[in-house]
């Protein structure tokens, strides 16, 4: 049984957002392997682009899309769907609209399609990243989550952002935010893989009309979080099985496996033929027990997890 998968989400608003995107985390390759990407992804298809004023590559995001612009193969930058996030040493609710300017300027654009916060976790005020007092201890501040998404409405409000949401939000963070919410969140960012599949997380947010897109949907082989302990997706018999029958990869089972969960994926690379290997995953579809077989993967924990971020995600 065939089973078709739509090319875009909704958003309530209307907005269409591609289900596949490139992914920008943690990229190797040097400066300008971000914009090359970018400018590889476009050519052959996609149109989302997720990034993030953490990862320090907002520029190289803008300058790829301007390049595709300059050169004809987009007419307008909005084509692109660009996500990108409020970082944790931004959440002073006075001080996001100018904060957020920062990413806009870099991202050479007046508006974004998605503005999500990146973390439910407010730290100290200011342009440093990864701010630490003289123990080496991180240093928060007290902004109320709630307070913070009012002034992610304001950028709404302003025309800086067509929709607004969340990542890695826990659901009981997810319902303050749906209680006291004027533009209620249509997308929540969070790890999902075969080893972890987020399954009730996921179940509520598509109950509640919000939109689920998985970071790390290959389980991250290369991240500096792992400890050399946790197996491969690659390495998987099941995977491997199916992959084989279906004359596909293993990156491109885990990718369909996901999208027939209704989720979309913005998997990374600045590979050529790997950008244009995971967006070969619409022409095929796995049937009701290869999906089955790939939920039996489902027992790991995830990732992506900090010490200081652990007391604020499930």
């Amino acid at each position: 049984m065939s089973v078709d998968i739509a090319q875009f989400a909704v958003l309530p608003n209307g907005t269409n957002y591609p289900v596949i995107g490139l992914g920008t985390h943690n990229v190797t390759g040097g400066p300008g392997s971000v914009r090359d990407a970018v400018k590889y992804a476009i050519d052959i298809g996609y149109r989302s682009v997720d990034c993030a004023h953490a990862y320090l590559n907002e520029k190289e995001v803008g300058d790829g899309i301007q390049a595709k612009l300059d050169d004809g193969t987009i007419k307008d930058k909005k084509e692109i769907f660009i996500t990108t996030k409020l970082w944790d040493t931004h959440h002073n609710r006075q001080h996001i609209k100018e904060n957020f300017q920062k990413s806009l300027d870099n991202l050479k654009v007046n508006s974004v399609q998605l503005l999500i916060i990146h973390w439910p976790i407010s730290l100290k005020d200011g342009d440093n990243l990864f701010p630490k007092d003289k123990n080496d201890q991180f240093m928060f501040e007290n902004h109320d989550i709630v307070d913070t998404w009012k002034g992610m409405e304001e950028l709404v409000d302003a025309g800086m952002a067509e929709n607004i949401g969340l990542s890695n939000f826990n659901k009981t963070q997810i319902e303050r935010i749906l209680h006291s919410a004027r533009i209620k969140p249509c997308n929540l960012q969070v790890e999902i893989h075969p080893y972890f599949s987020n399954r009730k997380l996921v179940d509520f947010c598509l109950s509640k009309g919000i939109t689920v897109t998985a970071y790390a949907p290959l389980a991250n082989p290369d991240s500096p979080l792992r400890t050399g302990k946790e197996p491969s997706i690659f390495d998987e018999p099941v995977l491997k099985d199916i992959a084989q029958k279906k004359g596909k990869t293993i990156a491109q089972v885990v990718l369909r496996f996901i999208l027939q969960r209704n989720i979309i994926v913005i998997p990374k690379s600045v590979t050529p033929s790997r950008i244009k290997e995971n967006f070969d995953v619409f022409r095929f579809s796995l049937s009701p027990d290869e999906m089955e077989q790939i939920w039996t993967l489902d027992k790991y924990p995830r990732i992506f997890i900090e010490k200081w971020q652990s007391d604020n995600i499930t």
